[in-house]
This record gives structure tokens, C-alpha cells and sequence, in this order.
């Protein structure tokens, strides 16, 4: 029977694609993407971001194409996580007992999850669709602990279109006072280390360890990589940092809660005498600029947190 007066059809909304996220086969890696094509792998060996890529496929970070990618050592390229110590550590101090950068870039870490979002993890961000990737880490899941306090530690990496963004919640668990250290240890990826320069840093102080850690006056112009370079720089968090290339941005780096800069790169010796470090000249293709409280010592009382984090745009 025909009815004069149909209803209208109810209208349907188109399926939006949404970010998907993958383990691998052997439990290894996490692979995130975006509808949009941005991609992030981190290794959960170290929670070790190992990949980031642009929509266009561009790789942002620097990988050794010797790297040990099985978890026999830490992974040399990606983002490796300094913590609690930074370099080799003082006997003399309760890190005294630990490896070189600490245990987090060398243990492994638990996958907690994921979360998609319309904004991201850090304050001040421009609300963009993100996902974000939740990796634990605490005192019973190390295998040979030197490091005798609890504590619990949240690693967030977040992908959205521009930035890639690694923030670390630190918490005290346990009933004793501790001392730490912090440091994303990122390898960007870049054309010619000839051409690329660092700017927003030429009136910070810093300390030249190529000088025996000597304290140097602000140089007041831009960085430019010549030689074997390893400088923490001190600066106010909200100071912004650009690598350029060819005088042009390539990425912007902001930090939260993180008032030293680190920038490194190896050169020509350093880079030969390094068994993971491949290919030969890789040192032109990358630059660490690295967000970190490394200076000194942070203190975290018993049952208190503490959170930092950076983002890097790819410009």
C-alpha cells in the first residue's frame, strides 16, 4: 500500500577515519598512524620513539643503520629516555651504580595504551586530532635494580599532524626522598649538518664538556656544527628553539618543565669510533637538540610527582 506522505530517510554521517594503532608480531613495537598519513613506531625496549614521519613520508628522526634494534643495548637514533642519571654517573651519588644515562632507555617497558584526542598532552597546544601512546615503567619491572626507591613512571608519546610530542610523569612511590635526572635525547634527522644551524639559544650560558665541562658566556649568534659539539645549554622553558636549514625552519622544539638544552653531534672521529653509529658519514644527516633538567638534580619528595615534556614540530 502506498502512503502518501513517506518519512523522511534519517540522514547518516560518513564514518570518520580515525588514528589506528598496531603491535607487532613479536610484541616489540607500537606503530601509530593518522588518517592524515603522520606515523610513529616507538620500541618498547627503552619506550624508544625509533620513527616519526611526516604525511609526505618524510623521516624526522635519525635511526643508525647499526642501531641494535633486538634490546641488547640502547637504541643509538630515535628518542631515547634519559633517566634518573645524565652521562656517566658519580660513584659518590645514589645513581652511582647505574649505566651510563640510567636504566630507562634499557629496560623494558609495558604498552598501557592508547588515546585519540582533539587536543594534546602539553599546555598551550593548538587543538588538533592526535593520538596518544601511554608506556609504564616501575621498580619491580627492573630486572637488576641499582636504583633502590620506587617509583612509577607514565612515558606519553602523541602524534598529531605537525608535532610530535614526549612528556614523562614521574612519581614517587615509596616512603624516601630521591634525586633524578631527565632528558629526551632526540636525533633529528636533517640534509647537511654543514647547512643547519640552531637558533634561540644565543643568549643562554652553557657548559662546553669538549672544554672539561667549562662554564661559557652566551656566544650570541646562532649554532653552527663544525666539529665534535656536546653544550648543555641553560634556558627558560618557554624559550623556543628552531633548527634551520639553509637559513629555513625545519623544526621548532618548546619544553615544558625542562630548562636545559643539550646539543650534540659526534663529527667525523667521534662518529668512526662508535661500533652502533652507521652510516660512516651519518653525522652529517642528524643533530641532537635535546629537552632535559640535567644541570642539577631535581629532588622528589616521598608521594609526590613531578611531569616535564617537549614537542617537536616539523616545520
Amino acid at each position: 500500500m502506498d502512503r502518501a506522505k513517506k518519512p523522511a530517510a534519517i540522514p547518516v554521517s560518513p564514518i570518520q577515519p580515525t588514528p589506528q594503532v598496531s603491535i607487532s608480531d613479536d610484541n616489540s613495537r607500537v606503530t601509530a598512524n593518522l588518517p592524515t598519513g603522520q606515523q610513529v613506531e616507538v620500541l618498547l625496549y627503552g619506550a624508544t620513539v625509533i620513527s616519526w614521519k611526516s604525511a609526505n613520508g618524510q623521516e624526522n628522526l635519525f635511526l643508525s643503520s647499526k642501531a641494535h634494534l633486538d634490546g641488547s643495548k640502547p637504541v643509538r637514533g630515535g628518542i631515547p629516555l634519559v633517566f634518573p642519571v645524565f652521562g656517566p654517573p658519580n660513584p659518590e651519588h645514589a645513581t652511582g651504580k647505574l649505566p651510563q644515562h640510567g636504566f630507562a632507555r634499557n629496560s623494558r617497558w609495558e604498552y598501557l595504551g592508547k588515546s585519540s584526542s582533539e587536543s594534546s598532552s602539553l599546555p598551550n597546544s593548538k587543538g588538533d586530532a592526535s593520538v596518544k601512546l601511554d608506556f609504564g615503567l616501575s621498580h619491580s619491572m627492573l630486572s637488576d635494580s641499582k636504583w633502590n626507591y620506587d617509583f612509577n613512571l607514565t612515558y606519553s608519546v602523541t602524534l598529531s599532524q605537525y608535532n610530535l610530542e614526549t612528556s614523562l610523569v614521574v612519581r614517587n612511590t615509596g616512603s624516601s626522598n630521591y634525586d633524578f635526572q631527565v632528558l629526551f635525547h632526540s636525533y633529528l634527522a636533517i640534509e647537511d649538518i654543514n647547512r643547519t644551524t640552531v637558533s634561540g639559544l644565543e643568549k643562554a650560558a652553557f657548559k662546553d664538556k669538549m672544554q672539561g665541562g667549562k662554564e661559557m658566556q652566551p656566544a650570541g649568534e646562532p649554532i653552527a656544527i663544525k666539529s665534535e659539539t656536546d653544550r648543555i645549554y641553560s634556558a627558560a622553558p618557554e624559550q623556543s628553539i628552531k633548527i634551520l636549514e639553509n637559513g629555513q625552519g625545519r623544526y621548532e622544539l618548546t619544553r615544558d618543565m625542562l630548562s636545559d638544552v643539550v646539543v650534540w653531534n659526534p663529527w667525523i672521529e667521534k662518529a668512526q669510533g662508535m661500533a652502533d653509529f652507521g652510516p660512516e658519514e651519518g653525522y652529517k644527516k642528524m643533530i641532537c637538540v635535546e629537552a632535559g633538567s640535567v644541570s642539577g638534580w631535581n629532588t622528589l619528595e616521598a608521594g609526590d610527582t613531578w611531569e616535564g615534556g617537549q614537542r617537536i614540530k616539523a616545520l
